[in-house]
């Protein structure tokens, strides 16, 4: 009798678990949701604005090679579908300079612990797929760590690689799929960094890949949903800790507040196509068990 209701409970559990339904999109808030309400359109007046693109010269080899990537869950179709949804700002439409202005602001009024918590601390994290191939490469272990940023600062030191692999081939997969969705919406578009539009725009750094939409942005927002529905009780937190990963790169001049609202969508939109994949599926089951 006891094992008959282990079986039935265990049956119950994994119903529930096929049933669960993806959070949905939070709405825009605070300067994202008043930059918005903007016109987008070019403006005649500046129409030679228009024509500037991310430069080639700058393009970045290392991240053009992951356009060319096979994803882990999303289809070829949907990174298609997903890649053609998009579209940023007119560099000569208000809202661009709008936000350029934003960027001046910033620009006078960041201060020496902000210019240094974006450059030195939020800047250099990212998990990057090729690193993660070979064990002795130099910068495995930090790589692996990185994976579990948004977790650890939620949940503590415990949550890290060693101690959830289920998670960590969840997380492995979907950043996979991030990268590539990156950088293909990237070399899409081509839009040109603050920096070349503003000329008194200072960055706290140059990037070799161009701006729209941000990947640290990206990056940040899909692992703080995919954390959300393991551990659904901490959403609001993992969703501030994106947050702040947006803001560092418009503190460093770098994004504009549009690249980080255009990722903080496409993370969800992301996320929503791999949800009825039968491999996310399986993965996602396997993660969920470790919390």
């Amino acid at each position: 009798m006891a094992n008959k209701l282990i079986l039935v409970l265990a049956l119950l559990g994994t119903s529930a678990l096929l049933s669960q339904n993806l959070h949905s999109l939070e709405a825009a808030k605070n300067h994202y949701k008043e930059l918005k309400e903007l016109s987008t359109d070019p403006r005649p007046e500046q129409a030679p604005m228009d024509k500037i693109v991310f430069p080639s010269s700058q393009y970045s080899s290392g991240t053009l090679i992951y356009t060319m990537i096979t994803p882990e869950y999303l289809t070829q179709n949907e990174v298609s579908s997903l890649k053609s949804s998009l579209q940023f700002p007119a560099n000569s439409s208000e809202q661009t300079r709008a936000e350029l202005d934003f960027l001046l602001e910033w620009q006078t009024k960041r201060t020496a612990a902000q210019k240094d918590r974006a450059s030195n601390v939020l800047a250099p994290i990212g998990y990057w797929p090729h690193i993660g191939i070979l064990e002795n490469h130099s910068r495995y272990e930090t790589n692996r760590e990185h994976l579990f940023y948004v977790g650890r600062v939620v949940l503590g030191e415990e949550c890290a690689a060693d101690n959830y692999p289920a998670t960590t081939a969840l997380l492995e997969g979907i950043t996979k799929d991030m990268r590539l969705m990156e950088f293909t919406v990237k070399y899409h578009l081509l839009r040109p960094r603050p920096y070349h539009l503003e000329p008194k725009l200072r960055p706290l750094a140059t990037i070799s890949s161009p701006s729209f939409a941000s990947g640290h942005t990206l990056w940040a927002y899909i692992h703080a949903f995919i954390w959300s529905e393991l551990v659904p009780g901490k959403r609001a937190e993992f969703l501030a800790v994106a947050y702040e990963v947006g803001e560092s790169r418009e503190i460093m001049g770098i994004h504009y507040p549009s690249d980080e609202e255009a990722a903080r969508v496409l993370a969800h939109n992301m996320l929503t196509a791999m949800w009825d994949n039968p491999k996310f599926k399986t993965d996602f089951e396997k993660a969920k068990s470790e919390w």
